[in-house]
């Protein structure tokens, strides 16, 4: 009787993993072939962030798509318009102030603090250790501040133009008022930071940072189960992340020192005293040490940023007027001014023809601008050069052969946004 019966068919289980799972970061669909529930297959669908960020530059002035760029990889706004200022002005040959590539180079590796802050928090949810999240979006909040006392806003901050920056650094800092949820008790602790500078302010962000780093390190170094998630968990050879075009902390962690600010200098790094944090193992927990190490290094960069713009005041733009706009108070009394900023913002500024590619080290790795001018004031092609989006590529390379719940591992050791990834 037994043998006459049927052998039952074995066959793979397949399973959506996302879009609305919250460790698919935002827009991620992952169609899954389980055996059991081991992973055999992962296959990467996107495109449900595309917005056509690269055709729209098309049709828009050079100096109008500088806000484009914030929104690709939107954890770490500024290092994208970095890299498309850059471009432009390689085609328009100009080198901006000195004091404008100090500020840039602070602010690039603040938003590397932010971005990797974001990281931290968010990987260390997904694979189940919360306190580190809410610790992490505390300290974040006080470098959101620092981009909003600069630009305005506390995201999309379009501080980054061809010739420089925006405007210089403030002399104060916003401060809190008391209110119906805050007394004036609060609002003065809260407001002790805020008393100086910008410089102030981020100066004393850097002394008191380290020691939040270290109390990251406490929670999830040495614990045993966030080792446990992440050792051996995606490991890709030195070799072969290279072969994967790799680039940033993915990179790094499989044991390459490869890192463009040391290998192709830009702006004032060159003159920056710092290390490049490089793994061994090339597995997500590498990765993780090579990310906080980064954080540790960042600090150190803006530390020697701060230092030399407080003793060297000047010029944060290019003194050009094709590219640069006039001056509000010269806009509101001369009519000549007026106009010219009419047609600056409206019309913006002819590009000799010709292809540049500029690239910046960017939180999560080599974010770099290809771009074509005709001659015209719009760019004729442009295209972003993302790194997650190499990264994703490998995500079934990674996760084959793990379980299913070290994808979850795997995607946030990738530090995937989507932004960047769909364009």
């Amino acid at each position: 009787m037994a043998s006459g019966a049927p052998i039952a068919e074995i066959r793979n289980y397949t399973m959506n993993f996302g879009p609305q799972h919250p460790a698919a970061h935002g827009v991620l669909r992952l169609v899954l072939e389980l055996d059991g529930e081991t992973i055999q297959k992962a296959d990467p669908h996107i495109g449900l962030l595309h917005r056509g960020t690269e055709k729209l530059a098309e049709s828009k002035p050079f100096n109008q798509s500088i806000g484009y760029m914030d929104r690709l990889d939107y954890v770490s706004m500024m290092c994208n318009e970095h890299a498309y200022v850059l471009a432009i002005e390689k085609l328009l040959g100009m080198v901006p102030p000195e004091r404008a590539q100090y500020i840039r180079v602070m602010f690039d590796e603040v938003t590397r603090l932010l971005n990797h802050l974001m990281w931290l928090g968010a990987h260390a949810l997904d694979i189940g250790a919360m306190t580190v999240f809410l610790l992490a979006f505390k300290e974040r909040e006080e470098l959101m501040d620092a981009y909003e006392a600069v630009s305005g806003t506390r995201m999309h901050a379009t501080y980054y133009r061809p010739g420089g920056v925006y405007r210089d650094l403030p002399d104060s800092m916003p401060k809190y008022q008391a209110s119906r949820w805050r007394s004036q008790k609060d609002a003065a602790r809260l407001n002790e930071a805020r008393s100086g500078s910008l410089l102030d302010f981020i100066h004393a962000f850097t002394e008191r940072f380290p020691a939040a780093i270290d109390d990251y390190e406490t929670l999830l170094t040495d614990n045993r189960i966030w080792k446990q998630r992440t050792v051996n968990i995606g490991v890709v050879s030195p070799e072969r992340a290279m072969q994967l075009g790799f680039s940033g902390p993915m990179l790094r962690g499989s044991g390459v020192a490869w890192d463009l600010r040391k290998k192709q200098p830009y702006e004032c790094y060159a003159r920056m005293d710092f290390d490049i944090p490089v793994g061994v193992n090339g597995d997500c927990y590498d990765r993780y040490l090579v990310r906080v190490a980064e954080m540790r290094q960042s600090v150190r960069i803006v530390r020697q940023c701060i230092e030399w713009l407080r003793v060297n005041p000047g010029a944060v733009m290019i003194d050009d007027r094709k590219v640069r706009a006039p001056r509000r108070a010269e806009m509101k009394e001369d009519m000549e001014a007026l106009i010219h900023h009419f047609k600056f913002f409206s019309e913006g500024y002819e590009v000799p023809a010709g292809e540049t590619y500029a690239a910046v080290e960017a939180p999560k790795g080599e974010f770099g601008v290809y771009l074509v001018s005709d001659g015209a004031n719009k760019p004729y092609r442009l295209k972003c050069r993302a790194p997650g989006f190499a990264h994703l590529a490998a995500l079934e390379e990674m996760t084959r052969g793990h379980m299913l719940a070290d994808v979850v591992a795997v995607i946030g050791t990738q530090d995937i946004v989507f932004g960047e990834v769909d364009r």
